[in-house]
């Protein structure tokens, strides 16, 4: 059977919890559209975050992989386009690296792009009453670094769908910052299980829009 590997953080800024991996080891052994699901947790470290993943990849072996992260103040799931080569960390990782203007890759190209159907599957999130969109950036912190760096080991493994998704604050997490948006643990399974299907049946994403003016 094809393998799917899926990746969440470990809690980082302060944070009790992630959401990304609260719901992401939900989903860890599941079958569904042909492929079983494996879930691992990556620490929020600058290249700790990477070393992590390349031994995921190299031993589940997988036909597609979906790393997720925690956007806090983001409204809605948000299907990551593309990652560029650059950390350029606002605060302190896990083990308080802080790197600033430094390319994660040095010989890389400026960005990669997302393998994966993105705007495919926001159509599906929505058509399902899921609030998401595509995201221009993923910012430059640890979830880019994972990005860039999966889309740089991917892109010598064209037969490898990859990509990121950023997912808000869960309720109890927002609780915390009055006025940010959150999102329901049940929902965001629901959402990522939706992506995952239609990344593995869709070759050819959907050409509709899905820029932004700013």
């Amino acid at each position: 059977m094809q393998k799917v590997l899926i990746t969440g953080f470990e809690p980082f800024g302060g944070e009790r919890v992630n959401p990304s991996w609260e719901v992401v080891k939900q989903l860890n052994d599941m079958e569904f559209a042909g492929a079983r699901i494996i879930a691992r947790q990556l620490p929020c470290v600058f290249g700790a975050a990477l070393e992590a993943l390349n031994a995921a990849i190299d031993e589940v072996q997988p036909v597609m992989v979906l790393a997720i992260g925690q956007a806090g103040g983001r409204t809605d799931i948000t299907l990551e386009r593309v990652a560029i080569n650059i950390d350029d960390a606002r605060i302190p990782d896990n083990q308080g690296q802080q790197p600033i203007d430094e390319t994660i890759v040095a010989s890389g190209p400026a960005a990669y792009f997302s393998t994966l159907p993105i705007k495919a599957m926001v159509n599906s999130m929505r058509e399902a009453g899921i609030p998401a969109s595509v995201s221009q950036t993923a910012g430059t912190y640890v979830c880019n670094h994972v990005m860039y760096g999966l889309l740089h080991r991917l892109s010598d493994q064209q037969a490898i769908k990859g990509g990121f998704i950023h997912i808000p604050y869960l309720p109890e997490q927002a609780a915390a910052h009055p006025g940010a948006p959150s999102m329901a643990a049940n929902t965001v399974l629901f959402a990522l299980e939706l992506a995952i299907s239609i990344a593995l049946q869709v070759e050819h994403d959907l050409k509709v829009v899905g820029g932004a003016t700013h």
